[in-house]
Order: C-alpha cells, then sequence, then structure tokens
C-alpha cells in the first residue's frame, strides 16, 4: 500500500521542517520491502516557493484529491499562513479525508488556527509555546514534548524534531524495525532522550548580557556544593526573596530546577564521554546519592545513566 504524504509549505517556510521528514519517509520507502510512500509538497500557489533560508521547493497547488498525511510546515512565515482563507480552508478539508494530520513546530499555529487542536494536546518549539497557549486557550500546550500524538493530529517541536515526528509516523506504519533502520541510515536518534527543557529558557537566561548568566557561570563551577536560594540571591547581591521571584520570571523555572538543570547537563556529559563510575559522577555533579541522579535522569533524558553510557559506547564504536 503506497499512501500519500502531503507537505504543506508557505512563503518563508522553515526549510528543515520541510526537508527533514521528507528524507525520513524517503529513506524508510527505501527500507520497506513494499512500496511506502509518495511524497507530494503543497502550497495556496504551484510552483517555487521561496524558504527563510532563500532556497526553494517547488509545490504542486492544492487539491481535492485524498492523501493519507498531510504534514504542515512551521517557520516565520506562519502567521501569514494563519491568516490565509485558503490555507485554513484546504487544511480543515484535508483533515477530514486524511488518515493523520500533523504538524512541525511552529506549524501547530496554522493547525490551531484551523480549528484543529481546540480541546487536544499539542506541541511546538519550546521558544513559543506560551505564545500558542495565550493565543489559543482552548489547546493543552505541553511544552517540553518532542511530539504529542492526540488521536489523528499529531504535533511535534522545533525545527529537527520533525525527524523525530516522521520516524514516530514510519513506525505507525511500518512497524518499529523499518523505522529503525530508517533512523540509523540517518545517524539520528530513532527516539531522542530527554525532551525540549533542554534547549528551552534556562539557556535564554545563560544567554551574554543576561543579568542571571554570570550566577549560573559561577553555579556551574561549583555544582558539587550546595546552591541553595541564598547562595545564589548572594552572589546575585539580591535578596532571597527577590532573587527567586526575578529569576522565575525570566527563566520560567526556579533557581532549585535551573540548578538541577546545570547538574545534569554536567553529569550526562561525564556519562557519555567518561569512565567515571556513576557514583563518582554523582558526588562530583552535586547529586550525591547515585539513585537520586537516576530519577533526575529518567524525569529529564527518560532515561537512567547506566542507558545512556551504553548507548554512547555504541555510538562511539
Amino acid at each position: 500500500m503506497t499512501r500519500a504524504i502531503g507537505v504543506l509549505i508557505y512563503s518563508d517556510f522553515q526549510l528543515l521542517d520541510a526537508a527533514g521528514p521528507i528524507a525520513v519517509f524517503e529513506t524508510a520507502a527505501r527500507k520497506s520491502t513494499l512500496p511506502a510512500y509518495r511524497l507530494r509538497v503543497m502550497a495556496h500557489t504551484a510552483g517555487p516557493v521561496t524558504s527563510s533560508s532563500g532556497a526553494q521547493l517547488t509545490a504542486e497547488s492544492f487539491a481535492d484529491d485524498p492523501i493519507d498525511t498531510l504534514i504542515v510546515a512551521g517557520g516565520l512565515g506562519t502567521r501569514e499562513a494563519s491568516a490565509c482563507p485558503e490555507t485554513l480552508g484546504f487544511i480543515r478539508a484535508a483533515n477530514r479525508r486524511a488518515r493523520r494530520t500533523a504538524s512541525v513546530c511552529s506549524g501547530a499555529f496554522i493547525l490551531a488556527a484551523a480549528g484543529l487542536l481546540d480541546g487536544r494536546r499539542a506541541t511546538t518549539h519550546w521558544s513559543r509555546a506560551t505564545e500558542l497557549a495565550r493565543a489559543y486557550p482552548q489547546v493543552h500546550v505541553e511544552p517540553d514534548r518532542i511530539f504529542v500524538r492526540d488521536g489523528a493530529i499529531w504535533t511535534s517541536a522545533g525545527v529537527t524534531a520533525g525527524v523525530d515526528l516522521a520516524l514516530a509516523l514510519v513506525a505507525d506504519d511500518l512497524g518499529e524495525a523499518v523505522a529503525k533502520r530508517a533512523a540509523q541510515q540517518l545517524v539520528v536518534y530513532y527516539r531522542r532522550p530527554g525532551g525540549q527543557s533542554q534547549f528551552s529558557a534556562l539557556l535564554e537566561a545563560d544567554r551574554a548580557g543576561s543579568r542571571f548568566s554570570p550566577v549560573l557561570a559561577w553555579a556551574r563551577e561549583r555544582l558539587s556544593g550546595r546552591l541553595s536560594v541564598d547562595r545564589l540571591a548572594d552572589r546575585a547581591a539580591m535578596s532571597p526573596r527577590h532573587f527567586a521571584r526575578a529569576f522565575a520570571a525570566e527563566t520560567g523555572m526556579t533557581p532549585a530546577k535551573a540548578i538541577e538543570r546545570l547538574r545534569l547537563e554536567a553529569a550526562r556529559e561525564q556519562v557519555e564521554s567518561g569512565a567515571e563510575p556513576i557514583e563518582g559522577v554523582a558526588a562530583c555533579t552535586g547529586f550525591g546519592d547515585p539513585e537520586r541522579m537516576r530519577r533526575a535522569f529518567i524525569r529529564a533524558f527518560g532515561q537512567p545513566p547506566q542507558a545512556l553510557r551504553r548507548t554512547a559506547k555504541i555510538s562511539l564504536g
């Protein structure tokens, strides 16, 4: 059975949002013993469509013939696409005929504008998750997910998460064995450990010019010690109460959670790259108890330290 995959693009779409899933389906089709996919790039007007990078993809115009799966790319042009009646009308009609509908990154805003996410769980790029929740309060936004499946609607996080999404769609169609072979061919994780939190607001707080960047840099060099709110606030020359409030307002997380993230960052690097015993990693990164570190790894990465070490060894091998 050959499934038609429609990838919807528009002016200023993000090239990788479209190209990533296309590469996954093309690779999976070659790894399957039977004809699997027919790929179609679609846009409001047929012809070359320019991405935000300036590179172009050639698209066919919207058509009434059914497709199995519709994937809506994200990008800088989502706001204009979300306000285009013809685009929204096509998405609604295609969704009624398709087996499933999906979005990559900020493509979730277009699905939301079309009403497809009402009452559903969804995700998008971490930097726009709050905006999506505010603009469409009827959508249950899950900002830390790489992708979310709610019935026949799938949404994914930023840019490269479109690859994760497409691999999950392939597994749903052709089985995990084919999806794993496609991931191996593309040299990507079959199932990426963890969520978006490792990429999100803490990075914003740690950027050059942030008032909390010096505090985080100081803390990163002292992870084995006690890093209480009082100590961090003293370093920032702020009262503990003011520091905690200001930090949470800027980063969206408590100082304690931020310190745990720093410890996870350092511990994961040591677990994956070195031969230090797990107990030693827990001690030098401030977790102290290996069991406490194990629980934190499972929350953040979906796997215990030992599993990540084995995966790293296989990759290096």
